[in-house]
């Protein structure tokens, strides 16, 4: 499991998304996502500073090599391309089954692939906005309120014994997801630079790119693809249950792509199932619904 529990213990603190929290007793934190042949990104998280670095660890290196560093309070460096860590996302959580959903590597990432003037910028706001709603935390139920007999008839009315709110098991709330999707007013170049591992990068992204192309011609996933295909050219989302029947019928155990397709229905999390189990470009269904 790459994501230790000292980082899933920060994820569910909103203010380590929003910069607000810092401890100086933490220790340095580092995070390795595995993609594919041999490679993973590593991310380091200083909790006592807010720096973070992110790597890229190939199969011939037993350290990373690094992609870029931001300080706490910015600008990140446009180390990765969006639709490369879209790519890249994708594989991670189909690998791992105890990332059900690409969001957390996004949400985690995001910040060093910056919209460009050649990416959809709506599109990559809905994504990254499906991200950050998917950190979830386990909430205790409210304690149970009311009176401890039967009150007098007068006084039965839900009005006088009012519950408790129920808290949210949602990390971040609306305000501060905006905020955090907003497009960056700079950031830095790195990529250009003599020491940027531009052909490890390169080639992480085509075995990326590759074993995505690959999924829906193999196992159940080939038995599956035209029903998924029908439904990334319709544009709805409506037959989704009958894939999610088709693919467990099929055999399909695969917790990522069977949470996916499961109800409660998340738009953006069916929009990147659907497209890779039609062996279609990242973010084609999504640019449509947009």
């Amino acid at each position: 499991m790459p994501v230790s529990e000292a980082l899933r213990r920060l994820t569910e603190n909103p203010g380590f998304w929003t910069g607000a929290a810092a401890d100086p007793d933490s220790r340095e934190l580092r995070t390795s996502f595995p993609v594919t042949g041999g490679y993973a990104l590593v991310l380091d998280i200083d909790p006592a500073t807010g720096e973070r670095t992110l790597g890229l660890r190939g199969p011939a290196h037993s350290e990373p090599m690094q992609l870029g560093w931001a300080p706490a309070e910015g600008p990140y460096p446009a180390s990765l391309r969006w639709w490369e860590l879209d790519v890249c996302a994708r594989v991670i959580a189909l690998e791992d089954p105890t990332l059900p959903h690409p969001g957390l590597v996004m949400a985690l990432l995001s910040p060093f692939a910056p919209p460009t003037p050649d990416d959809d910028e709506s599109s990559i706001a809905a994504i990254r906005t499906a991200a950050y709603r998917s950190l979830r935390r386990d909430v205790p139920p409210p304690e149970p309120s009311g009176p401890e007999q039967a009150p007098l008839p007068l006084f039965t009315d839900d009005a006088w014994w009012p519950s408790p709110p129920a808290a949210s098991p949602q990390v971040l709330d609306e305000a501060a997801i905006a905020e955090l999707t907003r497009s960056p007013d700079r950031f830095s170049e790195v990529r250009s630079g003599s020491r940027f591992p531009r052909e490890e990068l390169d080639d992480l992204v085509r075995k990326a790119s590759a074993a995505l192309h690959e999924l829906p011609h193999t196992s159940w996933y080939k038995r599956t693809r035209p029903l998924a295909r029908r439904i990334l050219d319709a544009g709805d989302l409506a037959p989704i249950p009958a894939l999610l029947g088709a693919l467990t019928e099929a055999g399909c155990d695969h917790p990522t792509v069977l949470d996916a397709l499961s109800e409660p229905l998340v738009p953006a999390e069916a929009y990147w199932m659907v497209e890779t189990l039609a062996g279609a470009e990242p973010g084609t269904l999504l640019r449509r619904r947009v």
